[in-house]
């Protein structure tokens, strides 16, 4: 499901118009981005959350050629699904 077919389905749902329901996506999808940008964590009750994972620099290998580099520290959005989630997954 992309985007798109998440405001369709607000539309189908809720009786919006399509700009609104993309709009809707569109401003949470950002809020979600600024609010992980400045290291917070958004917890979204029954569906899960997103946290920020600082991975550290380290060196790994070039798979075509085996040489080492040094691969850079960085900042990575992660998710954990609530319980709800993982159990309608899961049967």
């Amino acid at each position: 499901m992309n985007n798109a077919e998440l405001a369709e389905t607000l539309v189908t749902n809720h009786g919006l118009t399509k700009a609104d329901a993309r709009k809707a996506v569109d401003d949470l999808m950002a809020a979600i981005v600024a609010a992980a940008a400045k290291g917070d964590e958004v917890s979204l009750s029954g569906f899960g959350k997103f946290k920020i994972k600082d991975s550290p620099a380290r060196e790994g290998r070039n798979p075509a050629t085996g040489e080492t580099i040094q691969i850079a520290a960085a900042r990575k959005l992660t998710f954990v699904p609530a319980k709800a989630v993982k159990d309608a997954l899961n049967g």
